[in-house]
């Protein structure tokens, strides 16, 4: 019988990187409406290119727990843990304080699209982990 937990893993790691993307794009739109709505008084919001290759490293790295799953080796399986985990944390305390900062409906999105599915993900990692 062939072994798919590793595809249910990916694929339990895709889920919140996708809600990590859609995140991040609905706050875009969101801060976007919030200037245009105060007519251009708003501070606008400029980043420099150091802060935006660790915007795009940082959500790039979503990537890397799914192919760490994929590849189906015990220390595979404690690195997805670890940068999975960190991802997580980093992605819900930035989200939230985020959200805060922005609107309340962000905070929302944020434990909705990445905070559920990561601590899913987490534990059905963690049980993998344990279960070999």
């Amino acid at each position: 019988m062939i072994d798919n937990t590793p595809v249910k893993l990916a694929f339990a790691w895709l889920i919140p990187a996708v809600g990590a993307a859609i995140f991040v794009t609905i706050q875009c739109f969101s801060y976007l409406n919030g200037y245009v709505s105060s007519g251009g008084t708003m501070q606008a919001m400029t980043f420099g290119p150091v802060a935006l290759w660790g915007v795009s490293i940082f959500y790039g790295g979503w990537v890397v727990p799914p192919l760490l799953a994929l590849a189906g080796r015990r220390a595979t399986d404690w690195a997805m843990l670890v940068l999975g985990g960190l991802l997580f944390l980093m992605s819900t305390l930035a989200g939230v304080s985020d959200g805060l900062r922005d609107g309340g409906h962000l905070v929302g999105l944020e434990l909705l699209a990445v905070t559920l599915p990561g601590a899913v993900a987490l534990i059905m990692s963690w049980r993998h982990i344990r279960s070999n």
